[in-house]
């Protein structure tokens, strides 16, 4: 598939047959000069940029979102350092075939020619495909440029990993593909029948995504229209791109990770932004609601006893009444956990018990509170010198229910918010009597 983020043409008609080919093809770059966006990887002081000045090009793996660039760059590269340039798709590319894309590119080498080859979503071949790249890395038979919209981190060896320098490539912002969208008018040779707002409106549903926008760009240049259309008669001509969204992929992950930061920062808009991204996006909305109540418990605790049971209702509610009407009990749950108070005390203090619970072993709990169901069981001491706490007067007797020889440690630290404002009272109080009947 061509790649874009070409440069303004030069002035003159295009040959005949110019005007056939796909807009995103007509403005391929020539130079990496010419690329629209990823000035943080092409600048001088970029990554890239400083492998080129140096002379010094390593294997590569572009990590970004479609139509940001990833073929085009490593196109322009392998133009940049004399390298013959290999393009296949992990998709279609079998063991047979790489066989015969390593072979050649030994040929290649033996005489004095190297190779670039570029592998679009690397991350669809299996660990055994990625191992066969290895010994022609690191011979120097192919400089490996690999592309994936996928987190290489959980997607690729890491042995590819350590033979590779990942560069992120980030989508096109509104001012790109304006740049963007200029340089199709100009080679076009005609404006947009858009107004202002409409123009606006059709970048923002490339998404990010140049190659997006030049196919929409295409559609709009070929209607005939007496005078410039609005965002309304625009909206009605084209369907927006669906929103990017896997719903077991990298999205996934970064929009909950979004919706719950949000959430723990008492942001409720927000809070309702990344949840309505992730249904818009086709999400669950069960596991928002799991999510939602896993928050009540991790970030809110005892902050807002009533956090849990809010969010416990709102999953409830979504289950009787369903899709759409029940999305609106998530919404409410959400906005509730924004504005809690927060705390992750006893999140802190259970994670601390679990770590002492496993330093300490099976260290039996003292005698005195184990209960002594028979004779020998008493005879050994089991349940003496227990104190019945409701016999005390006032209902706490003060013992210790610690092992033998374990330091009495603090767990549970409540925060000065919320309900755990009076739960930090009672802890003081309860630690200065049971100081008091200790001394």
């Amino acid at each position: 598939m061509a790649d874009l983020f070409g440069s303004a043409p030069d002035s003159g008609a295009n040959p005949a047959g110019d005007v056939n080919r796909p807009l995103a093809d007509r403005l391929r770059p020539q130079s990496l000069g010419e690329v629209i966006g990823q000035a943080q990887i092409l600048g001088e002081e970029g990554p890239l940029g400083v492998m080129l000045s140096s002379g010094s090009l390593s294997s590569l793996v572009f990590w970004g979102p479609p139509g940001v660039g990833k073929t085009t760059i490593a196109r322009l590269l392998a133009r940049e350092t004399d390298l013959h340039f290999v393009q296949i798709s992990a998709i279609f590319t079998g063991v047979p075939e790489l066989r015969k894309v390593f072979e050649a590119a030994k040929i290649r080498r033996q005489n004095g020619q190297g190779t670039l080859l570029f592998v679009d979503e690397i991350h669809r071949f299996n660990k055994a495909q990625q191992d066969g790249f290895l010994p022609y890395m690191e011979d120097g038979t192919i400089l490996l440029v690999g592309a994936t919209t996928e987190n290489p981190s959980f997607e690729l060896n890491a042995a590819v990993l350590s033979r590779a320098q990942v560069l992120v490539l980030e989508r096109l912002s509104l001012a790109d593909l304006e740049r963007l969208t200029q340089r199709a008018e100009q080679e076009l040779g005609r404006a947009l029948p858009l107004s202002a707002e409409a123009r606006d409106a059709l970048q923002e549903m490339a998404d990010g995504d140049g190659r997006a926008l030049l196919n929409l760009i295409e559609q709009v240049a070929a209607w005939q229209v007496k005078a410039p259309l609005g965002r309304e008669a625009l909206a009605t001509r084209l369907m927006r791109r669906a929103t990017k969204y896997d719903k077991s992929g990298d999205e996934h992950y970064n929009l909950i990770s979004a919706l719950h930061k949000s959430i723990r920062g008492s942001d409720p808009d927000a809070a309702l932004y990344w949840l309505a991204r992730m249904l818009e996006g086709g999400e669950d909305p069960r596991f928002l609601a799991r999510r939602l109540t896993m928050m009540s418990t991790e970030d809110i605790g005892l902050a807002d006893p009533q956090a849990n049971t809010v969010c416990l209702n709102a999953w409830n509610t979504y289950e009787r009444l369903g899709s759409p009407e029940g999305e609106l009990a998530l919404a409410n749950a959400a906005v509730y956990l924004a504005l809690a108070p927060k705390s992750n005390a006893v999140y802190v203090g259970i994670k601390a018990a679990r770590r002492l619970a496993k330093d300490t072993g099976s260290t039996p709990p003292p005698k005195h509170i184990m209960n002594a169901p028979t004779k020998l069981m008493a005879e050994q001491g089991y349940g003496d010198g227990y104190a019945y706490d409701h016999d005390a007067e006032d209902g706490f007797s003060g013992q210790n229910y610690f092992p033998d020889g374990v330091k009495r440690p603090v767990l549970y630290q409540p925060v000065e918010r919320g309900f755990e404002r009076e739960l930090k009272r009672r802890s003081a109080y309860f630690a200065k009597l049971r100081l008091q009947r200790n001394s």
